[in-house]
């Protein structure tokens, strides 16, 4: 793949220029934004070879859409639109199911591969991009069939050479296991920093008393909420079935705690503990 357009050049798409560019040297990455500063950071950074626009993409050979998931699903089958026959479009979204019904009837479906590379950090920009950001992670890769197989069979080769393991899922089961596994732990995050800040309302006593299980927890609350809200959006019934547990949970949790009953407390850590076997070797 030759020519590969990036539109949304910020921690996933820069990093993934990174190291497609690495082991691909001879491939040009074009970074497509709606900014111009961010095209200029990206060039500044040498993640993108060179700037474009979305009518340059009729050239292109792959297209990778690392933006939103709203913007996502009104600029999918426009770029679908632009692409040669034998271009592919991926997309990066933390939900599938609304993407993946945008182009359900487009006459290029072949021509797209709707996945979702788990991994990232809580920056956002093109200077939170880097090398190596992908080694190990899972990228979860829906309705796979619906994809021409000679155009799927050279992007997954791309990005198991950065390091991914691929997973296949149907998109509902996708958005499902997301709420649980990612999408509520920044909800959790993100509430927990709320909490202290309506409560600790000295920002000297936080940073002074905030230790590293508290920074851990809370490091979520940093992610951008541009992103976040169009996710919370888009899976908006997984979420609050999600919440529904968890509320669930605390609840049963503080009821423990008024009836002083902390031999169940005591049980209710040390079932959960066994979270530490299961994800064993994850960074």
């Amino acid at each position: 793949m030759k020519n590969i357009y990036i539109i949304g050049v910020g921690l996933i798409g820069g990093s993934l220029a990174i190291d497609i560019k690495k082991n691909n040297p001879e491939t040009v990455i074009y970074g497509i934004s709606r900014k111009e500063a961010t095209l200029n950071e990206a060039l500044s950074l040498k993640l993108i070879d060179k700037k474009a626009t979305l009518d340059d993409v009729e050239n292109a050979d792959l297209v990778i859409i690392a933006i939103p998931v709203d913007a996502t699903v009104k600029l999918l089958p426009t770029i679908l639109d632009k692409i040669p026959d034998s271009g592919l479009v991926v997309d990066a979204g933390s939900t599938k199911v609304d993407i993946c019904k945008v182009v359900e009837n487009h006459p290029k479906r072949r021509n797209f591969l709707a996945m979702h590379p788990i991994a990232g950090t809580e920056y956002s920009g093109p200077s939170a991009a880097f090398s190596g950001l992908f080694i190990g992670k899972t990228n979860i890769v829906c309705e796979v069939e619906k994809t021409t197989f000679k155009l799927q069979e050279k992007a997954l080769k791309l990005f198991t050479d950065i390091g991914m393991r691929i997973r296949y899922m149907n998109p509902e089961a996708h958005d499902k296991h997301i709420a649980y596994m990612s999408h509520l732990s920044h909800i959790s995050s993100f509430m927990l920093g709320k909490t202290v800040i309506e409560k600790e309302k000295n920002e000297r006593d936080i940073f002074d008393m905030a230790g590293s299980g508290f920074e851990s927890t809370v490091r979520l609350a940093k992610s951008s909420p541009a992103m976040w809200t169009p996710i919370f959006k888009q899976n908006k019934d997984n979420v609050i079935e999600t919440l529904d547990e968890y509320i669930t949970n605390l609840t049963h949790f503080k009821e423990l705690m008024k009836q002083n009953d902390f031999d169940a407390i005591y049980n209710e850590m040390e079932n959960t503990n066994h979270i530490k076997d299961i994800l064993k070797g994850i960074s």
